[in-house]
């Protein structure tokens, strides 16, 4: 809602939530301080980890933009699969193959939930913005390993800080230009958008810690998988608000197209679950 409907471009909503990570970012520095004789090596892995998952998170909004969320979620979110593959050569697990099988329902719902209409109505072809999402659940399932490698050495508020640093960096970097003050400056409404930026933030970062708490307490497939079901909570909150006011969502799925991304969503989430419940 607040990409295509009140923020002006990508860069206008960046900016404010780069200021509001920094604070986020900056009360738990100070409130959570890094171990003492804490070695260089696992402090570069988190840095990387935190830069990783805010490219990743980047390439979700901008394509977000042009996506409907309920397509763009679900393709971002087959990351556990490259969580459970990347865990074969470096933390010494192996999958059988049922867990194999679990991986291409997963490859194969994230194709289905994709699949357009051709623009003459005929045929179907991925959209170009599959390849970006994929791009996007690697860099996801690279920064989950890397942080499970961290986090062996630190907290997970220590976690947090350092991830939330590195998007400030990133947000603000991307954003810090004369033509998005302008933007912002030209807003209407813009008391209101910002607050619900700041309602959202605050969301997003709850979660952020919660799944770093997760991370430090047990596997890191595990919690992939956990915060893997996401998509279906996306597809039924868009279903509806969709229904409810077409203002906060817009949406022309037909019902065809609906039960198409349900059952793919349906793919995704049960194919993640399988790799945990082998």
């Amino acid at each position: 809602h607040l990409l295509s409907r009140r923020m002006p471009s990508l860069g206008a909503f960046l900016f404010p939530v780069g200021l509001i990570y920094l604070v986020y970012a900056f009360v738990l520095f100070r409130c959570f301080p890094f171990p003492e004789g804490l070695s260089t090596w696992p402090l570069v892995v988190a840095v990387v980890s935190g830069f990783l998952r805010g490219i990743a998170v980047t390439i979700m909004l901008y394509t977000m933009i042009r996506e409907e969320v309920s397509r763009v979620v679900p393709v971002v979110h087959t990351y556990p699969v490259f969580v459970a593959i990347m865990a074969v050569p470096l933390l010494g697990e192996s999958l059988v193959s049922l867990e194999w099988l679990a991986i291409i329902m997963v490859v194969a719902g994230a194709v289905l939930v994709s699949i357009r209409r051709s623009p003459i109505g005929t045929g179907v072809w991925l959209g170009r913005s599959f390849n970006l999402l994929l791009g996007s659940s690697l860099l996801m399932a690279t920064a989950d390993i890397a942080s499970k490698y961290a986090l062996s050495y630190m907290s997970f508020w220590n976690m947090c800080s350092l991830s939330a640093f590195c998007m400030v960096f990133l947000f603000l970097l991307l954003s810090v230009r004369p033509s998005v003050f302008r933007e912002l400056g030209g807003m209407k409404r813009r008391g209101s958008a910002i607050a619900l930026i700041v309602f959202n933030e605050t969301l997003a970062f709850s979660g952020i810690i919660l799944s770093f708490s997760a991370m430090e307490k047990g596997l890191v497939s595990l919690v992939s998988t956990l915060v893997g079901t996401r998509p279906i909570f996306v597809f039924i909150y868009a279903l509806v608000l969709s229904r409810i006011s077409p203002v906060l969502l817009e949406g022309h799925s037909t019902k065809v197209a609906l039960g198409l991304r349900l059952t793919a969503t349906a793919m995704i989430v049960g194919g993640i679950a399988i790799i945990q419940l082998v």
